[in-house]
């Protein structure tokens, strides 16, 4: 299948920072810069007045946050403004950026679920790039390389000197983050089954979750209700207003919608439990305790709250093997992330529209996860790997 023309224009429009999508780096970025703020300490959540001062001080826009516990959403509210002068709604559309890539992952493990998709296939039975159709290894590359992020490709290809795709080390080696790779996917996907991936997605998840609000192309009924971009200075910056899908980034969805979709993960995903296994299995270390999954970032957290060496026991954590699932996503103007204990039936969901989002990580996931929320920040920042 050919390569959507439009693709490289979107690109161009969302640059290299979303190689900063690379999950360390960003949380990093988060913790460091959210010490270095000034601003009010963090106020009571279900305070909608404090919460929106709250926003001001950090100077970002808007804020949707979605808290489930036992499995249902006990939690969810949006705040702030989508643009100057425009109230927040419950029913805002976000871009997710790369959280986009959570439904792309799952969408291909319901397929693996049903027989109809391979983990371990080699993905050239159904699309070979043009710019690696000569080299070897793109006749090796599989799902599994995909999900886990070791397709040995850049996040994009605009990336590279010449603008072709093309390998920086053998598939399956090391980790290295990729947007292309599902891009890849997709039009593997799409050439096997002659479906888009927008209809795959709406025929496995967004129709029977009831997921009206959700799709990978801009959409111009959304305009009023969109939550627009704002760089770090509070300056609003341009809609990517998309027409062709892209299975790694700029799906545009609501709290409530995505909400349903995370309700499902904790829920099982639509996949057996010898498949939601593998799919929260250690497939490859990213640094000490976290992984990544097929699709998702892992973290375990027994034995890693703040202050804590790895694997040393402690009191205020449960240690019955917690872990976490996790994605996060960054464009230019945005900051989103998911984070779901299926141990415990947790689960916490922040889009945000502002380069600032992600100084609010540390306080939500101390307030809506506790000590679990603590290990995971504890964990990316850990310097010792």
């Amino acid at each position: 299948m050919p390569i959507p023309t439009k693709l490289s224009s979107i690109k161009a429009e969302v640059p290299s920072l979303l190689h900063l999508a690379c999950f360390t780096m960003l949380f990093f970025m988060a913790i460091t810069s959210a010490k270095a703020q000034p601003g009010g300490a963090m106020p009571d959540m279900s305070d909608s007045p404090a919460v929106t001062r709250w926003l001001k001080e950090k100077n970002i826009p808007a804020l949707a946050v979605g808290f489930l516990e036992n499995g249902e959403v006990k939690q969810m509210n949006v705040f702030g403004e989508l643009k100057a002068g425009v109230p927040s709604r419950k029913d805002a559309v976000f871009n997710v950026a790369s959280v986009t890539k959570t439904i792309t992952a799952m969408v291909t493990l319901n397929l693996v679920n049903a027989g109809k998709w391979q983990l371990d296939e080699p993905l050239a039975h159904y699309f070979t790039d043009p710019d690696v159709k000569d080299d070897p290894r793109s006749g090796r590359l599989t799902t599994r390389d995909i999900l886990t992020h070791r397709t040995g490709f850049p996040n994009w290809r605009s990336e590279l000197p010449t603008g072709k795709l093309g390998f920086q080390f053998d598939p399956g080696t090391k980790h290295q983050y990729s947007g292309e790779g599902f891009e890849y996917l997709r039009r593997a996907l799409e050439s096997k089954f002659r479906r888009s991936l927008a209809q795959l997605a709406d025929s496995i998840i967004f129709t029977p979750l009831g997921m009206r609000d959700t799709r990978f192309t801009w959409n111009a009924a959304d305009e009023s209700r969109f939550a627009y971009p704002f760089n770090a200075e509070g300056k609003q910056l341009e809609v990517v207003r998309n027409t062709e899908p892209n299975a790694a980034d700029l799906l545009k969805t609501t709290i409530t919608d995505y909400c349903k979709f995370i309700t499902w993960i904790l829920n099982g995903g639509g996949l057996s439990e010898a498949l939601f296994k593998e799919m929260a299995s250690h497939q490859v270390e990213r640094k000490a305790n976290s992984y990544m999954g097929l699709g998702w970032v892992i973290y375990d957290l027994v034995g890693n709250p703040v202050g804590n060496p790895v694997g040393n026991p402690v009191g205020n954590l449960a240690t019955n093997g917690a872990y976490a699932l996790s994605h996060g996503g960054h464009d230019p103007g945005v900051h989103t992330i998911a984070v779901v204990l299926p141990k415990s039936q947790k689960a916490l969901v922040i889009f945000t529209n502002s380069d600032n989002g992600i100084k609010l990580y540390p306080d939500l996931f101390k307030y809506y996860l506790g000590a679990h929320g603590e290990a995971i920040v504890a964990i990316e920042t850990r310097k010792n790997h």
